[in-house]
């Protein structure tokens, strides 16, 4: 294998030693709450909860307890004081701690609700909020263990709730099976926001963290491209004073008999200041070179530069390219882009690391769109990852593309740079009886096409290979 794929593999190594994987990373990745937050909520509770109170003591006219109401609130209250001079409020709390602090407002909350009708209040279901909070900010055990602990809270209610205020000289009876089936709605209720919570603030988890991977390789790419452009400007600013050098030693040199031993030596000085003047010359020329291909090159050579570090690892890799309906025969010249070349790269070796024998990447062209199709003969894309693809973190290695892993990381950060640069990714397997997979990337024309291709139109290369069908 060549230095080129080396180092992919070495950066895929990177890449997953310096971020997360698997569920405990996205568990260590958000199993931090922020004392603030949970502060100022409490206080948005506190002040809600009393006017509630309030409003149903003074301006309904109910009767409540209202010094055990007004009590119990202010021990939220109090808490808040406690913890403002007791911590910073910029602090990450541990999980346990802010677990310990959601405990509390679960009670809290039970025990008013409690005083207040138990099951027969419709406020009840705001048992759901500190549930909630756990879910998206804690990791899963600690949101279970809230979720638990507000549903024991409702369902030990009816043991010493109080009635539902009502009017006086009134009152307003429920029978037992609307109380259940009240409790039924609030299980049920914080079961789902535990679950889907958690769930979606593992996707976002996942989802960042790759999206950071994608950067990591952006940033690679934009500083090879920055090192070569450096080399330029280095060889530009050395010229001057290589020159400089070289004169005085001929002037030097002049003063001395050939004879005298000082005379060898500026001579040498001589030579060698024209020989790095040679190298910084040679590489100006190629840094003018290569800022032309890149700013623009056939669309069958951006192939062959991805493809190129996959020749000759065992599998037959053909490129082969040829116009669609309504395309010109000319191949058509497009804008080099780092991007394209690392995700196709990355799907060229996917499909080199599970053909059999063959692989082809083909590329072609209409008056609308280009196309590249990267195809292989190998076991196809796995049934049970064929609607994950393009997730990140696929895992569950086995015989079938991307059944794990190795490349789950890989294909999400390819599908992601082929997206940035306008294009969308189709994926499938081949059509019975052939056996394998299929990776399309298509892009519209304007999404790629050079600005110059009208004038460089006449370098770009007649078609002379045909694509097989896929």
């Amino acid at each position: 294998m060549d230095d080129v794929t080396a180092n992919r593999e070495g950066l895929e190594q990177a890449l997953y030693s310096l971020l997360p994987t698997g569920l405990a990373g996205v568990d260590a990745a958000r199993g931090r709450a922020r004392l603030r937050t949970l502060v100022t909520l409490r206080w948005l509770a506190v002040a809600g909860q009393t006017a509630a109170v309030i409003f149903v003591q003074f301006i309904l006219g109910f009767d409540l307890p209202l010094g055990l109401c007004l009590t119990v609130i202010a021990a939220s209250a109090w808490l808040n004081v406690f913890l403002s001079f007791a911590m910073r409020e910029q602090v990450l709390l541990k999980g346990w701690e802010a677990t310990l602090q959601l405990a509390f407002d679960t009670m809290q909350l039970a025990l008013l609700i409690a005083l207040t009708g138990g099951l027969t209040n419709p406020f009840l279901l705001f048992l759901l909020a500190p549930v909630t909070v756990a879910a998206t900010s804690l990791r899963p055990r600690y949101s279970i263990s809230i979720a638990l602990l507000g549903i024991a809270c409702a369902a030990v209610m009816p043991a010493f709730a109080y009635e539902l205020p009502w009017r006086p000289g009134q009152s307003f009876d429920l029978p037992p099976l609307f109380e259940w089936g009240h409790f039924a709605a609030l299980g049920i209720g914080i079961l789902f926001f535990v679950v889907s919570s958690a769930r979606l603030s593992e996707d976002e988890a996942r989802l960042v963290r790759a999206l950071d991977a994608a950067s990591i390789v952006m940033a690679r790419e934009q500083r090879l491209s920055a090192l070569g452009a450096m080399s330029a400007m280095t060889a530009h600013e050395l010229g001057t004073p290589l020159a400089t050098i070289h004169l005085v030693a001929k002037e030097l040199a002049a003063d001395f008999d050939e004879a005298d031993p000082r005379h060898e030596d500026v001579q040498l000085i001589a030579s060698q200041a024209d020989r790095c003047r040679e190298i910084l010359g040679k590489l100006s020329r190629a840094r003018e070179a290569e800022d032309i291909v890149h700013a623009n090159m056939p669309l069958s050579a951006l192939v062959e530069e991805a493809a190129a570090p996959f020749k000759g690892l065992g599998v037959e890799l053909r490129v082969t390219y040829s116009p669609g309906e309504h395309g010109e025969p000319r191949v058509p010249l497009i804008r080099r882009s780092p991007e394209i070349l690392h995700a196709l790269g990355a799907f060229i070796e996917n499909a080199v690391s599970f053909a059999d024998s063959e692989v082809r990447a083909v590329a072609s062209w209409t008056d609308r769109q280009f196309m590249v199709t990267v195809s292989d003969d190998g076991p196809g894309f796995a049934a049970e990852v064929m609607p994950k693809l393009g997730e990140p973190y696929v895992s569950q290695r086995s015989d079938a593309h991307l059944g794990g892993g190795d490349m789950g990381l890989g294909f999400f950060i390819a599908k992601t740079l082929i997206e940035r640069t306008g294009g969308r990714i189709a994926t499938r397997n081949r059509t019975p009886p052939r056996h394998g997979a299929i990776v399309q990337a298509v892009w519209p024309r304007k999404a790629l096409e050079s600005l110059e291709s009208d004038r460089m139109q006449i370098n770009s290369p007649q078609v002379e290979s045909k694509s097989d069908g896929l």
